[in-house]
Order: C-alpha cells, then sequence, then structure tokens
C-alpha cells in the first residue's frame, strides 16, 4: 500500500505543473508574419508566445469582426479551474498520505480519478466551445465580411487539434507539457489503484 500511496501523491502534485506549463497552444502563420503569431493557453489566462503576438492577433482579428483574445477576468474558467486543480492537487495529497498510514483504502484512489477525469472531459469539452464562439461569433459591423461559395458567413474557428487553413493564415492548435502533466497526474493515480488492489488482494 505504502508504493501505491506514494504513486497517488506524486501524481496529485504534478498537477500544480500548470502553474508554470501551457496547456495547449495555437499559432497562426502567414506570408506576412513570417514568424507565426502564437498564444500558450494556461489554465489560469492565455499568454503570448512573444511579447506582441496577443496584441498582433487582436489586430489581424480586428477586420473580420473577430473578439479579442480574452483576458483572465473575462472568463470565469480562469479563476475557477485553478482553484479546482489546488484543491483536486490537496485532496490527492492528503488521500495519498493516509494511505500511506493505512487510514484509507485503496478505492479512495480510484474515486479521486474518476472526478479528475470527468473534469478533464469538461475542460477539453469548454475549450472547444469556446473555439466555437471565437470563432462564429463576428461582429456585424466588421470592416471584412466574408462568405462562401453558398453565400454563408465563414467561420473562422481554429481547429480542436491539428492544421486549418484560414483564408491566407496556417492555424496550428496542438497541446503542450501541461496537458502531459496532467495525463501523467492521472495516469499515476490510476497505477496506484492497481497496485493498492493487487497488494490488498495478495494480503487474503
Amino acid at each position: 500500500m505504502k508504493k501505491a500511496s506514494l504513486l497517488m501523491i506524486l501524481g496529485a502534485l504534478l498537477l500544480l505543473a500548470l502553474y508554470k506549463f501551457p496547456l495547449w497552444n495555437i499559432t497562426l502563420g502567414a506570408p506576412q508574419y513570417p514568424d507565426p503569431l502564437g498564444m500558450n493557453i494556461f489554465f489560469n489566462g492565455v499568454q503570448g508566445v512573444e511579447e506582441f503576438d496577443i496584441q498582433n492577433i487582436d489586430g489581424v482579428n480586428h477586420y473580420i469582426g473577430m473578439k479579442k483574445v480574452p483576458k483572465k477576468e473575462d472568463m470565469w474558467e480562469f479563476t475557477v479551474f485553478p482553484i479546482f486543480i489546488v484543491a483536486m492537487s490537496a485532496i490527492g495529497i492528503l488521500i495519498g498520505f493516509l494511505g500511506f498510514f493505512k487510514k484509507i483504502s485503496y478505492k479512495w484512489f480510484l474515486g479521486w480519478l474518476v472526478v479528475m477525469l470527468v473534469f478533464g472531459i469538461y475542460g477539453l469539452y469548454d475549450f472547444n466551445l469556446w473555439l466555437q464562439d471565437y470563432g462564429t461569433d463576428l461582429d456585424p459591423k466588421a470592416i471584412m465580411k466574408l462568405t462562401d461559395a453558398q453565400g454563408n458567413q465563414m467561420s473562422y474557428k481554429p481547429p480542436f487539434i491539428g492544421t486549418k487553413h484560414i483564408l491566407n493564415f496556417t492555424a496550428q492548435s496542438y497541446p503542450r507539457i501541461g496537458t502531459l502533466f496532467v495525463f501523467l497526474g492521472t495516469l499515476f493515480p490510476l497505477l496506484a489503484y492497481v497496485v493498492g488492489k493487487k497488494s490488498s488482494v495478495s494480503k487474503k
């Protein structure tokens, strides 16, 4: 049970890396921007890859009526998600310590994991909704109004993951190292549950 508990503690600690590393990255490349514009998406805000990237992205988007890249105060997620992650990290560490001293069973590791998985799935769903709104909720007074061959308003939604050509821009969207830490932060508790279960069975 001690090995399982240490895995649980390690997994919970890894979540705190989200304060340092971005979860996602979106870049926009075009002939006029030989060095692509980019934004790193953290769980508590959005930052430009380079100093003026956000300013330049907002400037380009203004012409087609897209909203500005949201600031921390513009989205409730940037306030709530960090609180949730810190709380889950603290609870996971506590569960690990209680397991280490045999105060609780290995089944608590699985309960914690299920909550994190539900949160992770919701986070990805919410992120995709934001991309949809960002690329389709356009200002009707925009300088440029472009339509497709059928006369429908064009969508400028960046890809959820992968590459997409939008006008003369190439948009790329991929997970970053923060997502890896989230993956490991859920993998280790899963391993903790498996190891704890085997340890429990072997003692019977």
